[in-house]
């Protein structure tokens, strides 16, 4: 008998407070994924804390009940055009869970979401070496724009 290798369902649920810790772990490998520092002191306590007080929401992409990828949104305002948008912060699969819908579903619930909030846009960045990410995103109709994300250290921050 020959033996398929079918990928399991995945499911998208709301990451509450609590799931801090399983977030932290996807965030570490995200940075990973692109090149990017990652400090692991704190992190999950100043997450907990955004999650509850609805400084940021995020969403988990869970195979076989264990977590294979997440979203995260904050809310912002742009003054240009005077409106409420969505920024996707993040979106991250582990690479054994890509290409089976679940980026997909992700989007779908950040959306769905966005609408609800009033957000007459979502916005977010990608490197630019990530080829792959920006073939999906014009799979599902974004547009790229030509700029390039600055960020200014702040020293001496409460946090």
């Amino acid at each position: 008998m020959l033996n398929i290798c079918v990928p399991s369902p995945q499911s998208v649920r709301v990451a509450l407070p609590d799931d801090a810790e399983v977030l932290v772990a996807l965030c570490a490998d995200h940075a990973a994924f692109e090149r990017l520092p990652y400090k692991s002191v704190g992190h999950a306590e100043r997450l907990q804390k955004a999650l509850a007080i609805g400084l940021v929401w995020a969403w988990l992409l869970e195979q076989d009940g264990r977590a294979v990828g997440y979203a995260s949104v904050t809310l912002d305002f742009a003054t240009l055009s005077a409106q409420r948008f969505a920024h996707l912060d993040c979106l991250y699969l582990a690479p054994a869970a890509r290409g089976q819908g679940g980026g997909q579903a992700l989007m779908q619930v950040v959306q769905d979401f966005a609408r609800k909030q009033g957000c007459r846009t979502l916005q977010w960045q990608t490197p630019d070496w990530n080829h792959a990410a920006m073939r999906f995103y014009a799979r599902l109709g974004a547009t790229a724009l030509a700029k390039r994300r600055f960020t200014l250290a702040l020293e001496d921050v409460e946090v």
